[in-house]
């Protein structure tokens, strides 16, 4: 680059920073260049920053830093939409219906796929399935819905029209088998019923065309006697001959399709366009929860158009459970959790930003525990704003190979079978637990800044580092995790090199959050291309072995880490593909991933942590926790936490106490607490002692009493005298 473009480069990049985050500022960035190069047309640096908009696409300001031309100018670089199956399935189909035939449309094996390729960034939108008006709800993807922060931009009503594909010279009546997806046979089972045709299920219906084309075929089928039942696009894609058009046997079979993307398009919908919002929403287990919800929207006339209950997922519980907790509403018995918890999907038909909308939400939020809108859009097919524009492109493309257009995989598919380098720094027991799941599937070295950890990283196979070899440590990894104690936390981080650690991603594993994500931000602050996660795995080593009876759990690596959350923070990350990636060891794992930011973490869980490890450590002494042929659960929870403290440094508690502006004030609560408790017992000690004393007393003064009536009686002559004169004085007289 000359000199004059990078005296205007430094001020361009300042004024993107201030303007959207780094990472955006880069993707920016390299977006123009990317297209300049590609449309062999220079950048113009000096007008990219008077173009540079304060909102829209990178995409959208990417391409406004090109030079006007009076030709039509269409972009190089056109939408991409994933979508769930082989090239030429019926979410193809629905796609090109809606978007164009020129967009480039993804296939990808799983729903999940799909939503992490818009996550990730690798594609701009997903086409999904949502509902069939003969098989149902899709419910994986209303899960999905909840786990990605995807919005709804459009919809789609699809009409389902089954095909009858065979090879070119085939006819009807040669056929004897016919492969789909088991729906798709369902569905036409009348009509292969009434040819004879024996119906064979696979796991796709372009994949059974794929499979035709290809000749990998079920025992007993050949392409001479087979058929497949797809789209008239799996046709085209895989080069057979159409046998049959509509052989469905209900013509009413529509599936509604949903695009799906990273930012609402709720500003571009005018007030004239009919709109349909999307909510997810649950309730308080109350009487009439769900009618005083509803009349949210009815006492405003707001239509619906469906609306849907599921079971609610194992982080959204997690959740509502925290919100609870906040509220003062501790239940002390776990059987007074219901086991089912729902959430309630709602459609209505009118704009988010309608005032009458607004006060409808503001109502439900709250009569509901928790609210999330998935997005508002416009109805039947319309397009707005930035994928209107994209649509409107497309149109303009000039195709020549369609092989261009239909994609069945991504660059970050290879890297998907690619192991992560993951390097850890510190490796006393914390980092060697984590150590142990890491290097299942990923190639894991360590160096410890404290003490030399050679030994245990040798019994482990794992690769030690010397702190005198940090740079050859740091030089071909991809992810650095740092599992040091808080109150060295800072001098470990000034004692990586930054340009060392430049495009890699850096995970902090602190129990506190907010400490260590103001030290990477201060210390990588001007090093926008270093990605920082800040997390919190709920997990930790165990002292005792599977077999110990005076615990709740087994202790082993795999019970220690199923159901446990994972707290975490994307602080500031540009490859989502490989924080995915890194976030998928703990999925895998079977952990429950809570995202949130670290102060929402700290402020939640810092004190509960604390209180924790400080009851932990006051019963480390043994002979507080005594062997007992009887183990109650609550012995074996308390053996627990006693446990997992154990396996923790006192360096650590100690930074949960130094970074915890509350851990001081909740030590002394404790120490008031247990002075309250050992008044209250000698207290009643006291009563007690005081009501034996008085018994005693009573007691006492009763002898003395019967002692001094039995001396008075002495003194008259006996108790048996008496008793005589008094029968003698109670004879009658005779004369």
């Amino acid at each position: 680059m000359r000199e004059s473009q990078s005296a205007v480069l430094l001020p361009i990049l300042l004024l993107l920073t201030t303007a959207w985050k780094p990472c955006q500022a880069i993707s920016f960035f390299q977006s123009a260049i990317a297209k300049s190069s590609q449309r062999n047309r220079p950048l113009q640096l000096g007008s990219l920053a008077a173009r540079i908009p304060r909102g829209g696409s990178l995409e959208d300001s990417a391409n406004s830093a090109l030079p006007n031309s009076n030709s039509v100018v269409t972009s190089d670089l056109p939408i991409r939409v994933a979508y769930q199956g082989e090239p030429g399935a019926y979410s193809e189909k629905s796609t090109r219906e809606l978007l164009g035939q020129n967009v480039v449309a993804v296939g990808r094996q799983s729903f999940e796929a799909c939503f992490r390729a818009v996550a990730s960034m690798e594609c701009d939108y997903a086409c999904i399935p949502i509902e069939n008006s003969l098989g149902g709800s899709i419910h994986e993807n209303y899960d999905l819905m909840l786990r990605y922060d995807l919005k709804i931009v459009a919809e789609h009503e699809f009409r389902v029209n089954h095909c009858l594909l065979a090879k070119e010279g085939v006819k009807r009546e040669d056929i004897k088998f016919a492969m789909s997806h088991p729906q798709a046979l369902a569905q036409c089972a009348n009509f292969l019923r009434g040819l004879g045709i024996t119906p064979v299920p696979t796991y796709d219906t372009a994949g059974s065309a794929k499979m035709i084309s290809e000749g990998k075929l079920p025992s007993g089928c050949t392409p001479e006697n087979t058929a497949a039942i797809a789209s008239d696009l799996a046709a085209k894609h895989y080069g057979l001959n159409c046998l049959g058009v509509a052989i469905e046997d209900d013509d009413t079979n529509f599936t509604r399709f949903l695009l799906l993307g990273r930012t609402d398009v709720v500003q571009f919908i005018n007030k004239q366009m009919p709109a349909k919002t999307s909510v997810v929403f649950t309730l308080p287990n109350t009487a009439g929860a769900l009618y005083k919800a509803l009349a949210c929207f009815s006492l405003r006339d707001i239509d619906f158009s469906k609306i849907e209950s599921r079971p609610t997922s194992a982080s959204l519980l997690n959740f509502l459970k925290f919100k609870s907790q906040q509220l003062g509403k501790k239940s002390r018995n776990r059987a007074d959790l219901p086991r089912f918890r729902y959430c309630f999907y709602l459609d209505f038909l009118a704009n988010q930003l309608d005032v009458n909308t607004q006060n409808a939400l503001a109502h439900l939020r709250e009569q509901a525990e928790f609210v999330r809108v998935l997005g508002s859009y416009p109805q039947k097919s319309r397009v707005v704003g930035p994928v209107a524009r994209s649509v409107e492109d497309l149109k303009h493309r000039v195709v020549t190979d369609p092989d261009e257009i239909s994609l069945s995989s991504l660059p970050s598919d290879s890297d998907a079978v690619e192991p992560l380098r993951i390097g850890i720094v510190g490796f006393d027991n914390h980092g060697q637990f984590l150590a142990r799941q890491l290097s299942k599937k990923h190639r894991v070295s360590c160096m410890d800044p404290r003490q030399d950890r050679s030994l245990e990283a040798q019994k482990m196979g794992i690769d030690y580092f010397s702190n005198f070899a940090t740079s050859r440590f740091l030089a071909d990894l991809d992810v650095i995790v740092l599992t040091v104690p808080l109150i060295q936390f800072e001098d470990t981080v000034s004692n990586l090199p930054a340009m060392d650690l430049r495009g890699k991603l850096v995970v902090e594993t602190c129990v506190l959050n907010s400490h260590p994500k103001s030290i990477l931000l201060k210390a990588f602050g001007n090093h926008p291309e270093i990605d920082i996660l800040s997390t919190h795995p709920m997990v930790g080593p165990s002292s005792l072995g599977s077999e110990d009876p005076y615990t709740s759990s087994t202790g082993s690596s795999t019970s220690s880490w199923d159901g446990r959350p994972f707290v975490y923070e994307k602080v500031r990350i540009a490859d989502m593909q490989r924080c995915g990636k890194f976030l998928d060891i703990f999925q895998e794992a079977r952990c429950q991933l809570v995202e949130m930011t670290a102060e929402q973490h700290d402020a939640t869980v810092a004190d509960a942590e604390f209180v924790a490890h400080l009851t932990g450590r006051l019963l480390l002494d043994k002979q507080l926790l005594p062997p007992t042929p009887v183990i109650s659960k609550e012995y074996a929870a308390l053996c627990d936490v006693a446990d997992m403290t154990s396996g923790d440094s006192f360096d650590l508690f100690f930074g949960m106490f130094k970074f915890n502006e509350n851990a001081r004030g909740n030590l002394i609560k404790m120490r008031d607490n247990l002075a309250n408790l050992e008044r209250q017992l000698a207290a009643k000690e006291a009563y007690l002692e005081a009501s034996i004393e008085m018994k005693n007393t009573d007691r006492q003064r009763l002898l003395a009493e019967t002692k001094q009536l039995l001396q008075e009686v002495a003194m008259n002559g006996g108790l048996f005298d008496t008793m005589a004169s008094a029968k003698t004085l109670g004879k009658p007289n005779d004369t």
